[in-house]
């Protein structure tokens, strides 16, 4: 009986194994794949636009910047003509999956050429192809300190926009 419950007990710990090593799979290919998105952007590849989803939202930095692939694709076009888009590089990010790892999601620290510090979350749908980004939101990441001058500063420039 005792051969029996350690043999019970390995075999329940390879499963437990396998499932954190799918895991660590998963989360290295999303990570290999934002990573390749966020390098599409930084050398203007259109494929940048090939992994958002066809029903992708993209939300940028100013609340007005909501906008479907096609939206955002047609925003972006003068930057990717003139080859100046943008530059994003993770220095931390977190994935998450359901548990058939069909829906991704994550969140990620970012450092950026023109925007300074950022965070962004999104969301991931695993295909029979591959992955595509269904939500990803963009923020510029404001310290603690300095809110309440930030936030004066959007507020007077609401007020002058409203003029």
């Amino acid at each position: 009986m005792k051969r029996f419950l350690t043999a019970c007990f390995l075999f329940l710990s390879m499963l437990g194994s396998a499932h954190a090593a799918t895991d660590a799979a998963l989360t290295r290919d999303v990570n290999a794949f934002l990573d390749g998105w966020h390098q599409d952007a930084a050398n203007t590849r259109m494929s940048y636009f090939d992994k958002i989803a066809k029903d992708g939202v993209y939300i940028g930095t100013d609340r007005t910047e909501v906008w479907t692939r096609d939206e955002f694709r047609k925003w972006s076009k003068p930057y990717f003509d003139a080859r100046k888009a943008w530059t994003f590089k993770a220095t931390k990010r977190n994935v998450y999956a359901s548990a058939d790892k069909s829906l991704i999601w994550f969140d990620e620290q970012l450092h950026t050429e023109n925007l300074g510090p950022c965070v962004a979350s999104g969301v991931i749908r695993k295909t029979r192809t591959g992955f595509e980004i269904v939500h990803y939101q963009l923020a510029v990441a404001v310290p603690n300190d300095v809110v309440e001058q930030v936030t004066g500063i959007i507020a007077e420039h609401e007020k002058k926009a409203k003029k």
